[in-house]
């Protein structure tokens, strides 16, 4: 039997934001919640799921094909607070972004691509652009009294450029997933 990999397509943060994003780690230290490491963080665009080696192959030529049809541009991150929105009990603290014509027809564009060439089950509740900054233990969360519950809603102003897209793999570990650039491709200037 072939091996799979477990392959997603995501935009990674520049180092200065993803430190910027871990310093409110310890904003919530009554939460019960797995905080992402650092250097995971990140916007996933597609997530492909468990893929052969010839369709990460596909993946890569289709998003190398993808990027040349759009430059880069600016993203501005500015809320942190539960998600998905309207989720009871939360299952995410996420840092969502400013809507983006421009993230937007990349993640149209790569996903109407992906698809001609790769089964995978694309995300039907809509896209938020979001960051996982914790998943939340929800067994452990359903504890707290609801006066108790810890408040997440914060402003924030982090603005950074999208200047490439990776495809990505994730293995999952004991200690949490360990993420791998398989290959990275720039957007137009």
């Amino acid at each position: 039997m072939e091996k799979r990999h477990r392959v997603f397509i995501a935009i990674n943060l520049p180092g200065e934001i993803k430190k910027e994003l871990a310093g409110f780690y310890d904003k919530w230290p009554e939460l019960p919640a797995k905080w992402t490491a650092k250097d995971n963080l990140h916007i996933t665009l597609e997530f492909l799921g468990d893929l052969t080696d010839v369709e990460i192959g596909d993946a890569c030529k289709i998003t190398a094909e993808v990027v040349k049809r759009h430059n880069s541009f600016d993203l501005n991150l500015n809320k942190i607070l539960y998600g998905p929105p309207k989720k009871n009990p939360p299952r995410l603290v996420w840092v969502e972004g400013q809507e983006s014509k421009e993230l937007a027809d990349l993640k149209n564009d790569l996903q109407e691509s992906l698809l001609e060439k790769i089964r995978f089950r694309p995300d039907e509740k809509g896209f938020v652009t979001h960051i996982t900054l914790a998943r939340i233990s929800e067994w452990e969360f359903r504890k707290f009294e609801l006066e108790e519950r810890p408040e997440i809603n914060e402003n924030i102003d982090l603005m950074f450029t999208a200047e490439s897209i990776e495809v990505m793999e994730s293995e999952l570990k004991r200690g949490g997933p360990v993420y791998t650039i398989l290959e990275s491709h720039n957007l137009g200037e």
